[in-house]
């Protein structure tokens, strides 16, 4: 698909995925448009590290997106809607369940409402691989039940299922993807690998939660090019696909070669405070990813170990903005 000139926008910009898939679409031509939680001070999050090239290519427009007017505006003119934007923190869910519902399901009811009134010729939209819960089978696929152990993974399987209404009811050209875990620069210590790798560069001890459960990690630059393949064929509307590597590894296992890798002797410690709710653990994850595949011919292009060290790098340059003593949620 030729992208040069083509207009769009990005929800979620200013995050870590979306960050690094504004830097994707300009790269390929595209007319990007990022759509940017407004706060008073400008600040425009992880897009602050993009190329600055890149950015000088990029509108940006602050808004929210639990308001539907700043949605539909920021949507006018644009052909084609990458859907990100999210509040995506497990355990801030816990605390915050309200404004995770709020911003996850009305947000995305807001994006699906003005993408049919304004007649976009597609609607990417953005799952998590959290909305399957535990594995009741392994690899999961998109045929897995989905369950509700968190209120942000029930959130977003409401955001899922809006989404898959629109298509149903209205015919609208919508496809979902569901990331399994996504990691690498600009990450925050919301997620394992950065609060580990920061752990590890900085601390003598590292302190984790659970440090048997297994996850599926991806790249970010696959996954952004995962959104890219997904809005380049017509055989993925109306459907969900994971994007996830098929190969899983336990927090503790990972803990390990992380520090193998950064070279420093360092403890792990298992600490109450990061354990989630027993009911709400999600002990393993690991995909298939054939149907991703099979639809747009995605393939992860990094190894574990390719992405752990770029990501390590990246962390190590800029430990300024990390607390390693901080729990954040």
């Amino acid at each position: 698909m030729n992208w040069e000139g083509y207009k769009l926008l990005i929800t979620g910009a200013s995050g870590f995925i979306g960050s690094h898939l504004v830097e994707e679409m300009v790269r390929r031509g595209a007319q990007v448009k990022a759509f940017v939680h407004y706060n008073s001070r400008g600040d425009i999050g992880l897009l602050r590290y993009a190329d600055p090239q890149v950015l000088s290519e990029v509108e940006l427009y602050f808004g929210d997106l639990k308001d539907p007017d700043a949605v539909r505006k920021a949507m006018e003119g644009t052909r084609l809607v990458f859907h990100l934007g999210a509040l995506i923190g497990i355990p801030y869910s816990y605390v915050h369940p309200y404004d995770v519902v709020q911003t996850n399901v009305m947000g995305t009811l807001n994006v699906l409402t003005a993408a049919r009134q304004l007649e976009l010729e597609r609607v990417i939209h953005t799952s998590t691989s959290e909305v399957y819960g535990s594995a009741r089978y392994v690899p999961i696929d998109e045929a897995h039940p989905l369950q509700g152990q968190s209120p942000y993974s029930a959130s977003k399987i409401g955001a899922d299922k809006l989404a898959e209404s629109f298509h149903l009811s209205f015919g609208m050209p919508i496809t979902t993807v569901r990331p399994f875990n996504t990691y690498g620069p600009r990450q925050s210590t919301r997620a394992v690998i950065p609060t580990i790798i920061v752990q590890a560069l900085t601390q003598d001890v590292i302190k984790l939660g659970n440090l048997d459960t297994t996850r599926d990690f991806t790249y970010v630059v696959d996954t952004a090019r995962g959104f890219i393949a997904a809005a380049e064929t017509e055989a993925t509307i109306g459907e969900v696909f994971n994007l996830g590597v098929g190969e899983e590894i336990s927090v503790g296992e990972l803990a390990n070669l992380i520090i193998k890798i950064v070279g420093r002797d360092v403890r792990i410690e298992c600490e109450s405070a990061r354990m989630r709710p027993e009911g709400s653990e999600v002990n393993r994850l690991l995909s298939n990813n054939s149907k991703a595949r099979q639809l747009t011919g995605w393939v992860p292009q990094f190894t574990f170990e390719q992405g752990l060290t770029q990501t390590i790098k990246w962390i190590s340059q800029h430990l300024d903005i990390y607390q390693a003593k901080r729990y954040a949620i």
